[in-house]
């Protein structure tokens, strides 16, 4: 059994949000991968389903990005899963919009649901950084990631989500390689 939880902030108004992906994308691989309903769990909204063969619950915190870690820790201890079963899906500032990178710990880029995860399991669960481009500014990051993806964006997100959703098993499977390059090969298309 693997979670896999998408960071991103409860409400309409936060939903297109660069901040929100990681909700984007749980939400499109449980349509595509015929999930079950979702359920209040776990300090926020739960999904469960499979994917290949692995058992995969989805976790969306509604906790607010600052306090995902609690949400996040909670679902861990009850499952009694380990930090290497997690994968954490989330915006990156320093990935060119629509580009998928994996990895194992690392920094926290300022990243506040990061930062929260790190803070209740330690650094080592597995990152899907999901590009959102860098304003080229400081000062209009704020409005950068909490901004909504523009109309001309949607084409690209669309075509990112069913990438992600169709790659889902290489994830599912720990190849994160196979993953990234099927998801860049379609992206091309």
């Amino acid at each position: 059994m693997q979670i896999w939880t998408g960071l991103g902030n409860p409400g309409p108004q936060y939903a297109m949000h660069r901040h929100n992906i990681g909700f984007i994308v749980c939400d499109a691989i449980a349509e595509i991968h015929g999930f079950g309903p979702v359920q209040k769990k776990f300090s926020g909204w739960v999904q469960e389903g499979r994917i290949g063969g692995e058992k995969i619950v989805l976790l969306k915190p509604a906790t607010y990005m600052n306090e995902s870690g609690r949400a996040v820790g909670e679902a861990m201890r009850f499952y009694k899963l380990e930090v290497e079963d997690l994968t954490v899906f989330h915006d990156e500032l320093d990935l060119a919009p629509f580009k998928v990178k994996v990895r194992r710990g690392g920094g926290l880029a300022g990243h506040n649901g990061l930062r929260s995860i790190n803070q209740h399991l330690g650094p080592e669960f597995r990152r899907v950084r999901i590009g959102i481009g860098h304003p080229g500014s400081k000062d209009r990051v704020t409005g950068h990631v909490l901004g909504n993806y523009a109309k001309s964006e949607m084409d690209d997100l669309a075509a990112m989500l069913g990438a992600i959703g169709a790659e889902a098993e290489w994830l599912a499977k720990n190849d994160d390689v196979r993953f990234m390059n099927d998801i860049a090969l379609r992206m091309q298309e």
